[in-house]
């Protein structure tokens, strides 16, 4: 046996030598006669295990072992009760007080020996149990900040990836999903919520991989045929995105987000509430990034003009709650440094 402090509280002198002579070697053995002095003893010194007996000097053991209970530091303490009651209604009295064992006087040497092995065993698969419990729950924290890390950078990866494939709109995806995350958060969305529709905006135009370069990057007039491929890349996106099955939110974001509310976008025609609302969000954010970023045929607009057809598209190309939004962040950016980050 490990060697253990163990306080024994016992008015009888005989019986604390008794207790002293069966368990020395074994364990640290301390000996009190009163309440009073066990609770002193316990301020000043670590206990591993009590053997209290029912009736003290100075107070009833059951009224010891309530007042050590109270105290964070004994709320778990292996408490053995010391008795010479020999009935089945001392050992629930015993059990119902919050006792761990008892003991009955007068004390058998085998069966004092085995009882406090067996409780001290108890405690300490218990502490360790916890313990391990704890190293367990911190492994598997670790290991999911570091798979929420890698999925953050594979995102991003992808994202810069994507803008790669424009010339002319380098950082376009990262900044919708800074726009995206920012009317999230005006709208009082919680933090979930943020990071998702956050990780939708770095990806809302991943399709584009599946449209050539030279229609993304040509700088005249595209033909129907083209324009027809340049809006697939909505479709394209959300088939890609659909294999991610425990993100299905990323899949809506890629095919949703060129939809209007008066129902003339696309690749569906869905009309107002029919579109969801993370897509709702984004088609505001994308929308300010085009207009505020420089472009093969034009340089960024003036800041009033881009407000002028955010609002006026409002309750048409935009979700009238979203443009109001953005019509306020960009009325707080009275500088117009937004676009620049």
């Amino acid at each position: 046996m490990m060697q253990t402090a163990v306080l024994v509280v016992d008015g009888r002198d005989g019986d604390r030598m008794r207790l002293q002579q069966i368990l020395e070697p074994r364990v640290q053995f301390n000996g009190v006669q009163t309440g009073a002095e066990a609770l002193d003893y316990a301020k000043k010194n670590d206990i591993d295990l009590l053997l209290l007996a029912v009736k003290l000097p100075d107070m009833d053991g059951f009224e010891l072992m309530r007042t050590l209970r109270r105290q964070p530091k004994f709320k778990d303490l292996p408490i053995i009760m010391l008795t010479s009651d020999q009935t089945q209604k001392a050992e629930a009295a015993v059990a119902m007080a919050g006792g761990t064992d008892i003991i009955r006087k007068p004390f058998i040497p085998i069966i004092v020996v085995k009882k406090v092995e067996q409780v001290l065993e108890m405690e300490y698969l218990h502490r360790n149990l916890k313990q391990e419990v704890h190293r367990q729950t911190q492994l598997a924290e670790e290991r999911l900040a570091a798979s929420e890390r890698l999925f953050e950078e594979t995102v991003m990866t992808l994202a810069k990836t994507i803008d790669a494939k424009d010339a002319y709109t380098r950082g376009h995806s990262q900044r919708v999903a800074a726009y995206a995350r920012q009317i999230a958060e005006k709208l009082g969305w919680l933090e979930d919520e943020q990071r998702k529709i956050y990780f939708m905006g770095l990806l809302h135009d991943i399709g584009k991989i599946g449209v050539p370069e030279a229609i993304i990057n040509k700088t005249t007039r595209l033909t129907d045929v083209e324009y027809g491929q340049i809006k697939q890349h909505t479709v394209i996106g959300s088939e890609i995105l659909e294999l991610i099955a425990e993100f299905p939110e990323l899949a809506v974001g890629a095919r949703s987000h060129h939809e209007r509310y008066d129902g003339k976008g696309y690749p569906d025609g869905f009309a107002g509430s029919q579109i969801p609302v993370y897509a709702r969000v984004i088609a505001v954010a994308d929308a300010y990034d085009a207009m505020t970023s420089r472009r093969s045929y034009r340089d960024v607009l003036p800041q009033d003009v881009v407000r002028g057809e955010i609002a006026k598209g409002r309750g048409t190309q935009f979700d009238p709650q979203f443009a109001d939004i953005m019509l306020q962040i960009i009325d707080e950016d009275s500088e117009y440094l937004l676009h620049e980050r």
